[in-house]
């Protein structure tokens, strides 16, 4: 069985909102997009982490997003540039989008390949079920508390910065009950990077 494996940058207070750029994602008035940049180091411990989540360059791990998510990375990834190490990954990769909407993602981000959109977490259970390679959510903070529930986040991999940012949203929302995870693995970059995997606990 394919696992279910996460992927998120987050702040000491839990936000994972618009690590990457002051666009990224605005909705609820977020004005502090790109809070990830100020911890970058020569050393790239963090970001050798993200490019290890991609898979291999033959058969990249598959991609599980969230709606808005997947309008982001739709609008930009079927247009960047070749050098860029997830490039190649993301547009040859599987997409799977869960979203109750039944609205396309948009003209044109509906139309980047090998994208399939999931109406419930019960169709995401036959996709895990199935043969491929691995499945990685990449944000999509609205996905957690549901794929906790159904007992489908395998690993969590998470990238936790030295700030505390006060608004934003959080990684699990509103989580239904207590879920224990066991540390697989961590370490720290220059600048105070946490990197630390988790595994879902024994009967969890």
């Amino acid at each position: 069985m394919r696992k279910i494996i996460t992927f998120a940058h987050l702040s000491l207070d839990g936000v994972m909102q618009g690590p990457g750029g002051a666009e990224e994602d605005r909705s609820d008035g977020f004005d502090l997009g790109g809070w990830i940049w100020q911890f970058k180091d020569d050393e790239n411990k963090a970001g050798a982490a993200i490019i290890g989540m991609l898979g291999s360059s033959d058969k990249p791990n598959d991609l599980l997003l969230g709606r808005r998510t997947y309008d982001i990375f739709a609008g930009f990834w079927p247009h960047a540039p070749a050098d860029n190490p997830f490039t190649a990954a993301f547009n040859k990769a599987n997409k799977y989008v869960l979203s109750h909407s039944s609205q396309k993602h948009g003209n044109q981000k509906s139309d980047w390949a090998n994208s399939t959109r999931l109406g419930s977490v019960n169709e995401l259970k036959k996709v895990k079920a199935g043969e491929g390679p691995d499945i990685v959510l990449w944000g999509s903070s609205t996905l957690y508390p549901p794929l906790l529930e159904a007992k489908l986040i395998d690993r969590l991999n998470l990238l936790i910065y030295p700030i505390i940012l006060g608004k934003g949203k959080k990684l699990f929302g509103n989580a239904g009950h207590p879920v224990t995870m066991k540390l697989a693995s961590s370490e720290a970059t220059k600048a105070g990077v946490i990197i630390a995997k988790y595994e879902r606990g024994e009967g969890q």
